[in-house]
C-alpha cells in the first residue's frame, strides 16, 4: 500500500484520538450537550458545504437512495447524537486519556451487537476472546479509581461504555443503508442529530455563551475538520485501501488522547492502567484477527 495512504490512516487516527482532549477544552466554558451540539451541528455544516461544494463542480444531488427515514433516525441517534453527547458527559469524571482508551472498545461492543442481531455475524472463538480481553482490560482502567487512587470516577468510567455501545448498533444499521452514498448519509445524519440534541441543549443549558477564542477553536476544529472533513476523508480512503486496513484507524486512536492527556493536560496514568490499555489492545488484535490468521489459526474456526 503506498506510503501516502498510511499517512492518511495516522492522520485521521491522530485526530480523532485528540478529540477527547478538545472536549476537555470546551467544558471549560459549555455544557456536555452544548458540546456535543457543537460538534454535530458544525459538522452537518461542514458536509452541507462540501455536498453543495462537490454538486456545482460535477453535478448531481442529495440523494438517499430510498432509505428508511426509521433506519436513518435510529442511526443518526446511535453514530452521532448519543455517543457525542456521553463523551463530554462523562469527561466531566474521568479523564480525556480514559475516555479516549474507552472508545477503543468500539469494535468489541460491534462483535456483541453483530452477534445478538437478528441475522448478524456470530462471534467466533477468537473474537469471544477479544471480548473477554477487552472488559478485562477496563476493570484493569477502572480499579485505581475503584481503590481512591485514579482521576476518574469508576461509574462514569463504566458509563462511557454506552458510547462504544452505540456505535455497535449504528453500524449494524448502516447495512440496511448500503444504497445511500456516505457522504450524502452522514451528511443526513449529523443534521439529523442537531435537531435531536437542539431542544435538550437549550433546556437543560440555555444558549451556550462563548468568550474565549479557544473555545471557538476548539468548536471549528472537532466540528469541522474532525467531523465533517476526517468522515469525508474515511470514505474517500476505504475504496482505496479495504475497509480492514481502515480499521487500523482504531487501533491508533488511542494513543494521541493519551498522549494529549499526560504530556498537555497533565492527567495521571498508573502502572496498572497503562496495563489496562495493553490489555484491550490485545483484545482489539483478537477481534481483528489478522495477526492470529498470518499465523496459521483460523479465525473463523
Amino acid at each position: 500500500m503506498p506510503l501516502r495512504y498510511w499517512a492518511v490512516i495516522l492522520l485521521l487516527a491522530a485526530g480523532w484520538g485528540s478529540s477527547f482532549f478538545f472536549n476537555e477544552i470546551l467544558l471549560r466554558e459549555l455544557g456536555p450537550m452544548s458540546v456535543g451540539l457543537g460538534r454535530v451541528g458544525f459538522g452537518a455544516l461542514g458536509c452541507w458545504i462540501w455536498l453543495f461544494g462537490m454538486k456545482a463542480f460535477r453535478g448531481g444531488g442529495f440523494d438517499l437512495g430510498g432509505a428508511s427515514l426509521v433506519v436513518l433516525t435510529f442511526f443518526s441517534a446511535f453514530q452521532y447524537a448519543i455517543p457525542l453527547t456521553v463523551y463530554p458527559i462523562t469527561q466531566q469524571f474521568i479523564t480525556s486519556s480514559a475516555a479516549g482508551v474507552v472508545n477503543a472498545l468500539t469494535p468489541i461492543m460491534v462483535v456483541i451487537v453483530s452477534h445478538l442481531w437478528p441475522r448478524g455475524e456470530k462471534m467466533t472463538l477468537l473474537r469471544s476472546i477479544g471480548v473477554i480481553f477487552g472488559f478485562a482490560g477496563i476493570i484493569l482502567l477502572a480499579l485505581p479509581s475503584l481503590q481512591g487512587q485514579g482521576a476518574s470516577d469508576p461509574l462514569a468510567l463504566f458509563a462511557t461504555m454506552s458510547a462504544p455501545l452505540c456505535y455497535g448498533f449504528a453500524l449494524n444499521l448502516i447495512r440496511y443503508m448500503d444504497g445511500v452514498d456516505r457522504v450524502v448519509l452522514t451528511t443526513a445524519s449529523l443534521s439529523i442529530a442537531t435537531v435531536m440534541l437542539l431542544p435538550p441543549a437549550l433546556l437543560f443549558e440555555g444558549v451556550p455563551t462563548i468568550t474565549q477564542p479557544q473555545t471557538w477553536q476548539a468548536l471549528l476544529v472537532i466540528g469541522f475538520l474532525l467531523t465533517a472533513a476526517a468522515f469525508i476523508i474515511l470514505f474517500w480512503l476505504i475504496p482505496k485501501v479495504g475497509g480492514t486496513t481502515a480499521s487500523t484507524i482504531t487501533f491508533l486512536a488511542p494513543v494521541s488522547s493519551v498522549i494529549l492527556g499526560v504530556f498537555v493536560l497533565n492527567e495521571v496514568l498508573v502502572p496498572i492502567q497503562y496495563a489496562g490499555i495493553g490489555v484491550i489492545f490485545i483484545g482489539m488484535l483478537f477481534v481483528d484477527g489478522r495477526f492470529f490468521s498470518k499465523r496459521d489459526i483460523q479465525p473463523n474456526r
